[in-house]
């Protein structure tokens, strides 16, 4: 199963390539884009698009790590704050125990 999946992967990252050089070489437009003060080079259209595209999904990756390792600490200081706490019951357990 897990050949399967691998091959089914590689085929999907195969044809999203070729979609790729597809769209690149039907877009050569040249193109400069413009921000305020900024002026960049002259690129294809596909150059930009998919320029775009890969630094929204680098982007989209850093927001999710960002987000995995804020729940990641937040778990452990739970996990650590129920340690106590289950820590101080067995002693106030033990306590009430010797006192009957």
């Amino acid at each position: 199963m897990a050949g399967l999946q691998k091959i089914l992967i590689t085929v999907l990252v195969l044809v999203l390539i070729l979609l790729a050089l597809v769209f690149s070489l039907n877009n050569q437009m040249a193109v400069s884009l413009n921000f305020l003060l900024f002026e960049t080079q002259p690129h294809g259209v596909a150059v930009w698009i998919i320029m775009s595209f890969v630094i929204g999904a680098l982007v989209g990756v850093l927001i999710a790590l960002l987000a995995t390792f804020r729940t990641s600490v937040s778990r452990r200081t739970l996990k650590k704050r129920l340690e106590r706490a289950e820590h101080a019951l067995e002693k106030s357990r033990a306590q009430n125990d010797r006192a009957i």
